[in-house]
């Protein structure tokens, strides 16, 4: 029987309007996203639980990686599929989060690799705004869809 993909729900936070557009987005912690920028940003997400309401986790997920409760209309940007087969569901929130405040939940890993050695990250290491047009080339590239949909939802009003 195959594996049924992992899903994962997210926000997508902006500021401004069509015409001056940025969109918030995050690096991941630990080592192995450390030398990585171009292709390596994400929205804040995380994975579903079994029975949880995409959006509620959406919501958690932001929460746990920034350290803010984003409030205010979510906007459904819709899902995508990314390479390897993840499902992402988004939503798209008006916010003006300062990246300075960041604050993320940890995970441990052994590190280096078989050293035996416990050591804990931060899952989001730093976040930053950005306008459509960097964030589509720092953006994990299957999630490059949620900045489009954001800008179509601004521009029709």
């Amino acid at each position: 029987m195959p594996a049924v993909p992992k899903r994962s729900a997210g926000l997508l936070m902006y500021r401004g309007s069509a015409a001056d557009l940025a969109v918030l987005l995050v690096h991941p912690g630990g080592p192995f996203w450390a030398n990585k920028d171009i292709g390596a940003w994400s929205i804040p997400k995380g994975e579903l639980s079994p029975g949880e309401d995409p959006l509620a986790a959406a919501q958690r997920e932001f929460a746990e990686e920034t350290g803010v409760r984003p409030r205010g209309a979510f906007r459904p940007l819709g899902e995508v599929v990314q390479a390897g087969g993840k499902r992402v569901v988004a939503w798209a929130v008006e916010g003006d989060f300062d990246p300075a405040a960041l604050v993320s939940n940890t995970f441990e890993l052994v590190w280096p690799p078989r050293s035996g050695r416990t050591m804990r990250f931060a899952e989001v290491d730093c976040a930053e705004w950005f306008s459509p047009a960097v964030a589509r080339q720092k953006i994990v590239a299957g999630q490059r869809p949620f900045i489009a949909r954001l800008a179509q939802l601004l521009e029709e009003g």
